[in-house]
């Protein structure tokens, strides 16, 4: 019998609000539709997720529905709770009303995983900053998690202590993404500046070229940058970046 071949499930967060985490998933997401891949994006953020809003889908159900529906033996078909955006990209929102946010137990995120990964080839996951116990089960059976981070004191401080809890639970699976499109006119630190606070190396960077200044307007019209080929002539060298840390996250690991 042929093995099924499973989705390679990337987690996108970070230590603070505000770092362009959100924005970084969905230009991912681009980036592996592009690539050929088809992707789901679980939007895990309970109690500000707003990936629905930015790509302006009319969805009715959401992750409370999938859990809900899970804990109470009404849950029947996962299709039941995804929402199409374009061909090639799927997304399962976060609920509506922070009440039903309280309501999503960890326990249920990796029967949700278990029912998407063998439809997808990459699943990408929005988490919030804060960390719960959603978040650690996400990080847990991610093949990946990928941390955000700007040129903000707060940030690497916040950024430099979950490295070091990873490092001391012998974690690995982790990569850092320098945005410093975030805050183009706060140039605190050097790289070697962050590298050094941190205690990590950084692994991608997203340039300060990669700014857009009318980024509301495509967020109003449900658009993904990456996906506008203007965006991606204009932006070249990043787009390119993109695409070399998409292929990255998702490569298979050497075994030692």
């Amino acid at each position: 019998m042929p093995k099924i071949k499973k989705a390679k499930t990337i987690c996108i967060t970070s230590t603070k609000g505000g770092v362009g985490k959100t924005t970084v998933l969905l230009n991912l997401a681009a980036t592996y539709h592009l690539l050929g891949k088809k992707v789901l994006i679980i939007d895990l953020d309970l109690y500000g997720g707003a990936l629905a809003l930015a790509l302006n889908l009319k969805n009715k159900k959401t992750v409370y529905n999938v859990v809900d529906d899970m804990m109470n033996n009404r849950f029947m078909h996962i299709d039941d709770y995804i929402y199409n955006y374009i061909e090639g990209i799927d997304v399962i929102c976060a609920p509506k009303d922070p009440r039903q946010a309280m309501k999503v137990e960890a326990k249920y995120i990796d029967l949700l995983l278990y029912n998407v990964e063998s439809k997808y080839e990459v699943i990408l996951i929005d988490t919030t900053h804060i960390l719960t116990e959603i978040n650690l089960t996400i990080m847990d059976s991610a093949y990946n998690t990928l941390f955000v981070v700007t040129n903000d004191p707060v940030d690497l401080k916040n950024t430099k202590s979950i490295i070091s809890i990873f490092n001391d639970n012998q974690i690995n699976n982790y990569k850092i993404l320098y945005n410093n499109s975030r805050d183009t006119g706060k140039d605190y630190f050097t790289t070697f500046d962050i590298k050094t606070v941190i205690g990590s190396n950084i692994d991608y960077t997203i340039s300060k070229n990669f700014y857009i200044k009318d980024i509301d307007n495509y967020t109003i019209n449900g658009k993904i940058l990456l996906l506008d080929k203007k965006i991606q002539k204009a932006k070249r060298k990043d787009f390119q970046n993109f695409k070399n840390m998409a292929l990255d996250l998702i490569k298979d690991k050497k075994v030692k």
